[in-house]
Protein backbone atom coordinates (compact mmCIF):
# COMPACT_ATOMS: atom_id res chain seq x y z
CA UNK A 1 0.00 0.00 0.00
CA UNK A 2 1.99 2.92 -1.31
CA UNK A 3 2.39 5.93 0.94
CA UNK A 4 1.02 4.15 4.00
CA UNK A 5 2.56 2.58 7.08
CA UNK A 6 1.00 -0.14 9.18
CA UNK A 7 1.20 0.63 12.89
CA UNK A 8 0.55 -1.78 15.74
CA UNK A 9 -1.15 0.24 18.46
CA UNK A 10 -0.32 -1.56 21.72
CA UNK A 11 -2.90 -0.99 24.42
CA UNK A 12 -1.51 0.49 27.60
CA UNK A 13 -4.20 -1.12 29.72
CA UNK A 14 -4.40 -4.64 28.31
CA UNK A 15 -2.05 -7.29 27.14
CA UNK A 16 -4.31 -8.88 24.60
CA UNK A 17 -2.34 -8.06 21.50
CA UNK A 18 -1.93 -5.29 18.95
CA UNK A 19 -4.59 -3.21 17.30
CA UNK A 20 -3.95 -2.30 13.68
CA UNK A 21 -4.22 1.34 12.68
CA UNK A 22 -3.26 2.64 9.25
CA UNK A 23 -1.20 5.80 9.29
CA UNK A 24 -0.01 8.24 6.65
CA UNK A 25 2.18 11.28 7.00
CA UNK A 26 -0.65 13.52 8.25
CA UNK A 27 -3.44 11.29 9.48
CA UNK A 28 -4.39 7.88 10.80
CA UNK A 29 -7.55 5.90 10.50
CA UNK A 30 -9.31 2.88 11.90
CA UNK A 31 -10.88 1.44 8.74
CA UNK A 32 -13.67 -0.58 10.35
CA UNK A 33 -14.87 2.26 12.60
CA UNK A 34 -14.71 4.78 9.76
CA UNK A 35 -16.68 2.57 7.37
CA UNK A 36 -19.34 1.78 9.95
CA UNK A 37 -19.69 5.42 11.01
CA UNK A 38 -20.21 6.39 7.36
CA UNK A 39 -22.90 3.73 6.98
CA UNK A 40 -24.65 4.95 10.14
CA UNK A 41 -24.50 8.55 8.91
CA UNK A 42 -26.19 7.50 5.66
CA UNK A 43 -28.75 5.47 7.61
CA UNK A 44 -29.59 8.40 9.87
CA UNK A 45 -30.02 10.66 6.85
CA UNK A 46 -32.33 8.10 5.24
CA UNK A 47 -34.32 7.80 8.46
CA UNK A 48 -34.70 11.56 8.72
CA UNK A 49 -35.79 11.95 5.09
CA UNK A 50 -38.30 9.11 5.39
CA UNK A 51 -39.72 10.81 8.50
CA UNK A 52 -39.86 14.16 6.68
CA UNK A 53 -41.72 12.65 3.73
CA UNK A 54 -44.15 10.88 6.04
CA UNK A 55 -45.19 13.85 8.16
CA UNK A 56 -45.35 16.41 5.35
CA UNK A 57 -46.54 14.40 2.36
CA UNK A 58 -48.27 11.23 3.58
CA UNK A 59 -50.01 12.23 6.78
CA UNK A 60 -52.73 14.84 7.06
CA UNK A 61 -51.69 18.43 7.75
CA UNK A 62 -53.40 21.14 9.75
CA UNK A 63 -55.16 23.97 7.86
CA UNK A 64 -52.04 26.12 8.38
CA UNK A 65 -49.95 23.38 6.68
CA UNK A 66 -48.24 22.39 9.91
CA UNK A 67 -48.11 18.78 11.01
CA UNK A 68 -50.48 17.33 13.58
CA UNK A 69 -47.54 15.54 15.16
CA UNK A 70 -46.38 17.84 17.96
CA UNK A 71 -42.78 16.63 18.02
CA UNK A 72 -41.89 17.13 14.35
CA UNK A 73 -39.55 20.07 14.94
CA UNK A 74 -37.81 18.31 17.82
CA UNK A 75 -37.09 15.26 15.68
CA UNK A 76 -35.64 17.50 12.96
CA UNK A 77 -33.21 18.99 15.49
CA UNK A 78 -32.44 15.53 16.81
CA UNK A 79 -31.63 14.28 13.31
CA UNK A 80 -29.28 17.17 12.58
CA UNK A 81 -27.42 16.74 15.88
CA UNK A 82 -27.26 12.98 15.37
CA UNK A 83 -25.85 13.26 11.84
CA UNK A 84 -23.38 15.91 12.99
CA UNK A 85 -22.14 13.58 15.74
CA UNK A 86 -21.70 10.63 13.38
CA UNK A 87 -19.95 12.84 10.83
CA UNK A 88 -17.36 13.94 13.38
CA UNK A 89 -17.11 10.38 14.61
CA UNK A 90 -16.05 9.29 11.12
CA UNK A 91 -13.64 12.22 10.84
CA UNK A 92 -12.13 11.48 14.24
CA UNK A 93 -11.51 7.83 13.38
CA UNK A 94 -9.95 9.01 10.12
CA UNK A 95 -7.73 11.68 11.62
CA UNK A 96 -7.09 11.28 15.32
CA UNK A 97 -5.84 14.70 16.45
CA UNK A 98 -6.88 16.95 19.33
CA UNK A 99 -9.21 19.11 17.20
CA UNK A 100 -11.15 16.20 15.71
CA UNK A 101 -11.35 14.51 19.10
CA UNK A 102 -12.82 17.65 20.68
CA UNK A 103 -15.31 18.04 17.85
CA UNK A 104 -16.30 14.39 18.15
CA UNK A 105 -16.77 14.53 21.92
CA UNK A 106 -18.56 17.89 21.80
CA UNK A 107 -20.98 16.90 19.04
CA UNK A 108 -21.74 13.61 20.76
CA UNK A 109 -22.55 15.13 24.15
CA UNK A 110 -24.70 17.78 22.42
CA UNK A 111 -26.65 15.00 20.70
CA UNK A 112 -27.00 13.01 23.92
CA UNK A 113 -28.11 16.10 25.83
CA UNK A 114 -30.81 16.95 23.31
CA UNK A 115 -31.89 13.31 23.26
CA UNK A 116 -32.57 13.62 26.99
CA UNK A 117 -34.71 16.70 26.37
CA UNK A 118 -36.65 14.92 23.64
CA UNK A 119 -37.15 11.81 25.77
CA UNK A 120 -38.52 13.92 28.63
CA UNK A 121 -40.89 15.92 26.44
CA UNK A 122 -42.23 12.88 24.60
CA UNK A 123 -42.53 10.58 27.59
CA UNK A 124 -44.42 13.15 29.66
CA UNK A 125 -46.36 14.40 26.61
CA UNK A 126 -45.34 18.01 27.17
CA UNK A 127 -46.78 20.18 24.41
CA UNK A 128 -46.93 23.61 26.06
CA UNK A 129 -44.08 25.75 24.72
CA UNK A 130 -43.38 27.47 28.05
CA UNK A 131 -43.10 24.12 29.81
CA UNK A 132 -40.81 22.83 27.08
CA UNK A 133 -38.50 25.80 27.52
CA UNK A 134 -38.41 25.31 31.30
CA UNK A 135 -37.33 21.69 30.84
CA UNK A 136 -34.89 22.27 27.99
CA UNK A 137 -33.13 25.36 29.36
CA UNK A 138 -31.29 23.70 32.30
CA UNK A 139 -30.13 20.79 30.13
CA UNK A 140 -28.93 23.09 27.36
CA UNK A 141 -27.12 25.29 29.89
CA UNK A 142 -25.43 22.28 31.49
CA UNK A 143 -24.37 20.70 28.19
CA UNK A 144 -23.14 24.04 26.81
CA UNK A 145 -21.08 24.67 29.96
CA UNK A 146 -19.63 21.17 29.74
CA UNK A 147 -18.66 21.62 26.08
CA UNK A 148 -17.03 24.98 26.79
CA UNK A 149 -15.16 23.46 29.74
CA UNK A 150 -13.84 20.62 27.57
CA UNK A 151 -12.75 22.83 24.71
CA UNK A 152 -11.36 25.87 26.48
CA UNK A 153 -10.38 24.84 30.00
CA UNK A 154 -9.64 21.18 30.56
CA UNK A 155 -10.10 18.41 28.02
CA UNK A 156 -11.00 15.82 30.64
CA UNK A 157 -11.98 12.61 28.85
CA UNK A 158 -12.89 10.88 32.09
CA UNK A 159 -15.30 13.65 33.05
CA UNK A 160 -16.82 13.61 29.58
CA UNK A 161 -17.39 9.85 29.82
CA UNK A 162 -19.19 10.33 33.14
CA UNK A 163 -21.34 13.17 31.79
CA UNK A 164 -22.27 11.32 28.60
CA UNK A 165 -22.93 8.13 30.53
CA UNK A 166 -25.14 9.91 33.06
CA UNK A 167 -27.18 11.70 30.39
CA UNK A 168 -27.60 8.42 28.53
CA UNK A 169 -28.63 6.54 31.67
CA UNK A 170 -31.30 9.10 32.59
CA UNK A 171 -32.90 9.07 29.16
CA UNK A 172 -32.77 5.26 29.01
CA UNK A 173 -34.68 5.13 32.31
CA UNK A 174 -37.21 7.68 31.05
CA UNK A 175 -37.85 5.74 27.84
CA UNK A 176 -38.10 2.44 29.72
CA UNK A 177 -40.63 3.80 32.23
CA UNK A 178 -42.69 5.27 29.41
CA UNK A 179 -42.51 2.09 27.33
CA UNK A 180 -43.73 0.14 30.35
CA UNK A 181 -46.63 2.48 31.11
CA UNK A 182 -47.80 3.33 27.60
CA UNK A 183 -50.00 1.31 25.26
CA UNK A 184 -48.15 2.59 22.23
CA UNK A 185 -48.39 -0.01 19.42
CA UNK A 186 -44.65 0.21 18.71
CA UNK A 187 -43.40 0.16 22.28
CA UNK A 188 -41.52 -3.09 21.62
CA UNK A 189 -39.25 -1.21 19.21
CA UNK A 190 -38.51 1.28 21.94
CA UNK A 191 -37.70 -1.51 24.38
CA UNK A 192 -35.32 -3.11 21.90
CA UNK A 193 -33.45 0.05 20.95
CA UNK A 194 -33.23 1.51 24.43
CA UNK A 195 -32.18 -1.67 26.20
CA UNK A 196 -29.63 -2.85 23.63
CA UNK A 197 -28.45 0.55 22.40
CA UNK A 198 -28.35 2.19 25.80
CA UNK A 199 -26.50 -0.70 27.37
CA UNK A 200 -23.90 -0.84 24.60
CA UNK A 201 -23.44 2.93 24.61
CA UNK A 202 -22.76 3.07 28.33
CA UNK A 203 -20.52 0.00 28.09
CA UNK A 204 -18.32 1.70 25.51
CA UNK A 205 -18.26 4.92 27.56
CA UNK A 206 -17.07 3.27 30.77
CA UNK A 207 -15.17 0.25 29.50
CA UNK A 208 -13.23 0.49 26.26
CA UNK A 209 -12.19 -3.17 26.19
CA UNK A 210 -9.30 -4.65 24.24
CA UNK A 211 -9.62 -5.10 20.47
CA UNK A 212 -11.12 -8.36 19.23
CA UNK A 213 -8.75 -9.35 16.49
CA UNK A 214 -6.60 -6.69 14.90
CA UNK A 215 -9.21 -4.40 13.43
CA UNK A 216 -12.28 -4.41 15.68
CA UNK A 217 -12.33 -2.48 18.97
CA UNK A 218 -15.17 -1.54 21.32
CA UNK A 219 -16.14 1.48 19.22
CA UNK A 220 -16.40 -0.65 16.09
CA UNK A 221 -18.68 -3.13 17.85
CA UNK A 222 -20.91 -0.28 19.05
CA UNK A 223 -20.99 1.16 15.53
CA UNK A 224 -21.98 -2.20 14.05
CA UNK A 225 -24.83 -2.59 16.55
CA UNK A 226 -25.99 0.98 15.89
CA UNK A 227 -26.85 0.15 12.26
CA UNK A 228 -29.88 -2.11 12.87
CA UNK A 229 -30.79 -0.16 16.01
CA UNK A 230 -30.82 3.10 14.04
CA UNK A 231 -33.17 1.60 11.48
CA UNK A 232 -35.54 0.35 14.18
CA UNK A 233 -35.34 3.69 16.00
CA UNK A 234 -36.46 5.72 13.00
CA UNK A 235 -39.16 3.12 12.36
CA UNK A 236 -40.44 3.83 15.87
CA UNK A 237 -40.34 7.59 15.24
CA UNK A 238 -42.42 7.19 12.08
CA UNK A 239 -44.85 4.91 13.90
CA UNK A 240 -45.14 7.47 16.68
CA UNK A 241 -45.92 10.21 14.17
CA UNK A 242 -48.65 8.08 12.59
CA UNK A 243 -50.05 7.06 15.97
CA UNK A 244 -50.23 10.61 17.33
CA UNK A 245 -51.61 12.03 14.08
CA UNK A 246 -54.31 9.36 13.95
CA UNK A 247 -55.25 9.99 17.58
CA UNK A 248 -55.51 13.75 17.09
CA UNK A 249 -57.57 13.40 13.91
CA UNK A 250 -60.05 11.15 15.72
CA UNK A 251 -60.46 13.81 18.42
CA UNK A 252 -61.19 16.53 15.86
CA UNK A 253 -64.00 14.57 14.21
Amino acid sequence: MRGWNLVLNLSSTTGDGPFIVFMASRFSFEPVSVALAAVILALQFHGWISFFILVYYKLSLRPNKKTYYEYTGLWHIYALLCMNAWFWCAVYHTRDVELTEKLYFSSTVAWVGFSLILATLRAFDIRDEAARVMIAAPVIAFVTTHILYLNFYNFDKGLNAKVSGSLTLVQVLIWLVWATATRHPSRWKLWLVVLVGGSLSMLVEVYDFAPLGRYVDAQAIWHAAAIPLGYIWWSFVRDDAEFRTSSLLKKTK
